[in-house]
């Protein structure tokens, strides 16, 4: 037992001085090379193994044919060990640089290509890792460009739209200032009507830009959504009288919301003048809510002919309005300023989802048959308390 004991106390002694040896060239080499560190750690365990078993051999007093075959057993296994962690330190080396290349093309528009050699499953992860964060990127990019592209357009159309009024107002405002109008009431009566369209405007951007910002205050309280589909009605009945449309609010069930009413009557209201706008004389715009799970459901159906599938995704971004015509009749200048519609500038729909959204609902479109039916979820007041 004391043998044994001597001879663990010699290989100790032996390994430790090794180590002790290794351990500052490692630090050393620490920001080198993966595969230099691992070189190194290589070494220092053939010399530790060395070192002890040379200073057990010694101790024995083993005879020099016994002592020259542990040294030749110990070199082999030196030199297999020491090839072998050079050649892992390359293949670690490869993997990692492969990963260099390919973390190259992240955020790039042909997206990340993971490297096509094997990787260790440290490198696999990060592999996925970058794959993911490519993704997200691209994600962001084409968010980016979206909005960026709506801002550009929605400042050319107001730009335009503004452009219009303005020019009227001049017009009758000079023939006013040099008494060549024939009939001043009716320049004062047209005059109004532009300052009421720009008021509309301004306020649908301010609107706007509160729920882009988010800083849209709501003061929800308990409310049935059959009065507010009855408000909503009763505001946009003339407008709809003047166009020949027909309302009809017979399919909606008195269901609770938990909803600021002002904003949702907006909301119905937006909705509303435009479907009576896109509605041919005597046809049918149709108000319908219903129950479904944790939502109540309000739907506005028109007979507009039906919105292009692909400008469905777009229907309620900033400035889309589905027309090339850029000058609002005067017959919705009436319903823009009592309903706080869609001003001329496209706005409206998007008041619409920022609204909806802002009450943690969902705002919708799909085509039915003859128009299109704008849908809007809100949560039941049952759910909004829970």
């Amino acid at each position: 037992m004391k043998g044994l004991l001597l001879i663990a106390a010699f290989a100790a002694l032996g390994a430790g001085a090794a180590g002790l040896l290794g351990w500052p060239v490692i630090r050393l080499l620490r920001r080198r090379s993966v595969a230099l560190s691992l070189f190194c750690v290589a070494v220092v365990t053939v010399l530790a193994m060395t070192s002890g078993t040379l200073a057990v051999a010694q101790a024995m007093f083993l005879s020099n044919h016994d002592l020259g075959v542990v040294i030749t057993v110990l070199c082999m296994a030196a030199v297999v060990s020491l090839v072998t962690a050079a050649l892992l330190g390359r293949q670690v080396v490869a993997g990692s640089r492969a990963l260099a290349v390919a973390a190259r093309t992240v955020g790039s528009d042909a997206g990340f290509a993971a490297p096509a050699q094997p990787l260790g499953s440290e490198l696999a992860a990060l592999s996925a890792e970058l794959a993911a964060t490519s993704a997200r990127l691209a994600e962001s990019r084409q968010r980016e460009q979206t909005l960026e592209h709506s801002r550009r357009e929605l400042i050319a159309w107001i730009s335009h739209d503004l452009r219009t009024p303005l020019a009227g107002l001049r017009a009758m405002a000079e023939a006013l200032e040099d008494g060549v109008a024939d009939d001043p009431d009716r320049y004062l009566r047209g005059i109004r009507t532009e300052v009421d369209r720009l008021t509309g405007m301004v306020d649908d951007l301010f609107e706007l830009s509160r729920i882009q910002a988010g800083a849209l205050t709501l003061s929800p309280a308990r409310v049935s959504v059959y009065d507010l589909v009855g408000d909503a009605i009763a505001g946009a009945y003339p407008l709809a009288r003047q166009r020949g449309v027909r309302l009809e609010g017979a399919e909606v069930a008195p269901e609770p919301v938990e909803v600021d009413g002002r904003e949702i009557t907006r909301v119905l209201g937006n909705l509303l003048v435009n479907a009576i706008r896109c509605t041919p004389a005597d046809g049918v715009v149709a108000v319908a809510a219903r129950r479904e799970s944790d939502e109540v459901v309000l739907s506005v159906t028109d007979g507009c002919g039906g919105i292009p599938e692909q400008d469905l995704p777009r229907v309620f971004e900033t400035g889309w309005r589905g027309v090339t015509a850029r000058t609002p009749r005067a017959a919705d200048h009436a319903a823009r300023q009592d309903h706080h519609g869609d001003s001329g500038a496209g706005l409206g729909l998007a008041i619409v989802r920022g609204i909806v959204e802002a009450h943690s609902g969902r705002a919708s479109v799909r085509n039915v048959s003859g128009g299109c039916c704008f849908e809007i979820a809100l949560p039941t007041a049952a759910a909004g308390r829970a």
